[in-house]
């Protein structure tokens, strides 16, 4: 977990392993079930609570980049000067400052909702966000966070999200990063993570006290109620099942910038709690 594994309510590393506006913030996606149902929100999660669990997630990011190794491994997919979210030239000395915590916050936020995401989906786009790091043995910093995000976020919202949003409807929001481009993102993302993309309830719950004890640790707010039972068990499976197709069909795949858009779990409707 992001406490116990790697930051300790401070925001302190314990353990190695454990320029904005890029975004388009107007509008909104409307997005539609399998059957073509109108997008219904989900009623446990309004819209307070979702701006707090992304503040703190945005919180615990920041501190992984603070916080980092200084003999860090980078990726090129997730570089930002290799690959740009925007047609503006990337600053010489991008690799050098770090981004504030309202920055992080600003960027997930927007897009979280142009897609209309839920605060569920934040908490899960952590968990995967970490164990990228875990798995690839590499640290979040100035040059990659935007797009280890959005990648973190495209898997999340595909799994976890009642509808999942399209690759393309992401090119919307962010105006200048093409279909290609995020497809091969998402790709390498769920490579790195050797296709685990399952997250047990157990683990959802961890992950929801230990953003709770970083909250209340930096005198932010944050929901006080967590995952319910029934919903807990509903996204544990929505994962396993998507773990084993994205598995089958992405290795079976010979198009390296095919996308897992046509094997997301499409669900006729909304589950409520």
């Amino acid at each position: 977990m992001f406490l116990t594994r790697s930051l300790t309510v401070d925001g302190k590393r314990s353990t190695r392993h454990q320029h904005m506006n890029h975004v388009s913030s107007t509008g909104s996606l409307q997005k539609y079930s399998s059957c073509s149902t109108i997008f219904i929100d989900d009623s446990t999660v309004s819209q307070p609570n979702l701006k707090s669990t992304i503040k703190c997630v945005a919180l615990a990011i920041f501190y992984h980049i603070k916080n980092r190794e200084p003999d860090l491994r980078l990726l090129e997919i997730f570089d930002e000067k290799c690959h740009p979210l925007t047609k503006e030239p990337v600053p010489d000395d991008y690799k050098d400052h770090n981004p504030e915590h309202k920055h992080i916050y600003k960027f997930i936020r927007t897009l979280f909702n142009a897609a209309q995401l839920t605060a569920e989906c934040a908490i899960v786009t952590l968990v995967y966000l970490e164990r990228l790091l875990t798995y690839a043995e590499i640290d979040i910093c100035p040059s990659n966070w935007k797009r280890i995000i959005l990648g973190a976020i495209l898997l999340a919202s595909k799994v976890w999200d009642d509808q999942a949003v399209w690759n393309v409807d992401y090119c919307q929001i962010l105006k200048d990063i093409t279909v290609e481009d995020m497809n091969e993102l998402e790709r390498q993302f769920l490579e790195l993570l050797q296709f685990n993309i399952n997250v047990p309830s157990s683990v959802y719950a961890k992950y929801y006290f230990d953003l709770r004890s970083l909250a209340d640790a930096n005198d932010l707010n944050f929901p006080s109620e967590p995952l319910c039972k029934d919903r807990a068990q509903k996204l544990e499976a929505m994962s396993r099942i998507s773990e084993d197709k994205f598995k089958d069909i992405v290795k079976s795949s010979l198009k390296r910038s095919a996308s897992l858009d046509n094997i997301a779990p499409r669900r006729s409707a909304a589950i409520l709690s």
